[in-house]
């Protein structure tokens, strides 16, 4: 049997698009090269913004027409992911073609929907019930997608922060953590398959807390048994995501400096620059902290770049307050923003609040905002033209058969020659040229 997958949404969601392909290949399923051509068609999908959502309702319409269409041989349609957890059965009243609805929590039963399937689709009469049955939520075991040289490996799901905006808690539920026996046999096991880097994965990685006994594991803790770990593997740069800046405390700031595993690159979300919007926000920094955390982070990893997150048009965010954002990413610099406008969520705390900005304004204010960043990245990617880095070689170019692409570790691009089998090894290059947002290196040294 055949089954595509269409992944929407955060690194969390590709991570666990790649655990669920990993059970239908155990089982012995193979991939189709698009829906139409499937068995089984898997939309994990994400409830962050309203957009998603609204273009995942749109392939569900077609979807529904396909198989209409498909009478002599049908195939199942399942949804999965956060907006199955949040909208549930109205998405089967809605969309009758749609035969399964998998939230968040209730994975664990996506082997039993397997068997329907493989028997011949749901029971309409007694179907399946993901949605209903509400099981405790179980990380799965292996995240890794065939041929990768870069995985995800989730070590805590949901969370406990309720930002008046996000719709995250709703959805994926409160925190829980992975246990580290857990995280450090998938690491071996991603060893095994020729892993390099990794990318530990929550929706707030700085609350990692595993009781057994009378011990107590945090995130620095984690940290340092990861870094122990890797160095009898064939890993050799290990990232995480996300990291929220309330949380960030000194004491992992010094086990990344103290452990060159951890790559010199860092994202972390600030959302904005003003503390009266922090505030209502309820992100629970202040601008002043936030500062004081990217001072005390390059301070202890000198040349570290910084990532973030920037959210505009907060209900009530004024001039002056979008002024002080365009301030904080003067000081700090950060390579590169994932930059949006406010986008309404109900269920939310923020759904209800008054004096929200019109989509004219909160457009020209992001406008503005993605300049500026715009300016930044290319003033601070020219400023390392020269520069000699290390790189994980990732894939062939799509620009250019002849040229492999890689990633330094500050998370920058760049282009080098070299043939395929390179693929998955480290290579020291020279910054050369840069071309976009892409750094050219001419004669790569492979490791």
């Amino acid at each position: 049997m055949t089954f595509f997958f269409e992944t929407y949404g955060c690194q969390m969601n590709t991570a666990e698009s790649a655990a669920m392909t990993e059970i239908l290949r155990e089982r012995g399923w193979s991939a189709a090269e698009k829906g139409e051509d499937a068995d089984l068609v898997l939309l994990n999908t994400c409830s962050v913004r309203e957009t998603a959502e609204k273009r995942i309702l749109g392939r569900l319409a077609q979807y529904t027409a396909l198989k209409k269409k498909r009478e002599a041989r049908s195939f199942t349609l399942m949804v999965a992911g956060c907006m199955a957890q949040r909208l549930g059965e109205k998405l089967r009243e809605e969309y009758r073609a749609v035969d399964y609805v998998m939230g968040t929590g209730a994975r664990s039963v996506f082997p039993q929907i397997l068997e329907a399937v493989e028997k011949g689709g749901p029971d309409q009469e007694a179907p399946l019930d993901p949605v209903n049955t509400k099981p405790a939520f179980v990380f799965s075991a292996f995240h890794h997608e065939k041929g990768q040289f870069r995985s995800f490996v989730p070590i805590m799901h949901g969370c406990n922060n309720f930002c008046s905006y996000c719709i995250v808690p709703y959805v994926r539920g409160r925190e829980i953590s992975r246990s580290p026996s857990s995280i450090l046999e998938e690491i071996r096991l991603l060893s095994e398959k020729g892993v390099r880097e990794i990318c530990l994965l929550g929706q707030n990685v700085n609350t990692y807390r595993w009781e057994e006994g009378k011990g107590v594991l945090d995130f620095p803790g984690l940290l340092e048994l990861v870094s122990k770990a890797v160095e009898e593997t064939a890993v050799r740069w290990v990232r995480f995501l996300s990291a929220n800046p309330g949380d960030f405390s000194s004491r992992a700031v010094r086990v990344m400096a103290d452990n060159p595993v951890f790559c010199r690159h860092l994202h972390l979300c600030v959302q904005h620059g003003s503390d009266a919007v922090l505030k209502a926000m309820n992100r629970k920094y202040t601008r002043e902290s936030y500062l004081a955390l990217v001072k005390e982070i390059r301070e202890a990893m000198p040349g570290i770049s910084l990532s973030t997150d920037i959210l505009v048009g907060f209900p009530g965010e004024t001039e002056e307050d979008v002024q002080l954002t365009l301030d904080l990413m003067e000081e700090v610099k950060f390579l590169y923003a994932y930059m949006y406008h406010y986008n309404p969520r109900e269920g939310t705390a923020a759904f209800a609040l008054p004096n929200r900005i019109d989509d004219a304004v909160k457009r020209e204010r992001l406008s503005r905002v993605i300049a500026l960043q715009k300016k930044h990245t290319k003033e601070l990617l020219k400023s390392r033209i020269g520069k000699q880095e290390t790189v994980l070689i990732e894939g062939i170019s799509r620009k250019n058969a002849d040229e492999l692409i890689t990633r330094t570790e500050r998370d920058e691009m760049v282009a080098v020659p070299g043939e395929a089998s390179r693929i998955g090894s480290f290579a020291r290059v020279t910054l050369s040229s840069l071309r976009g947002n892409t750094f050219r290196a001419e004669r790569p040294d492979f490791l």
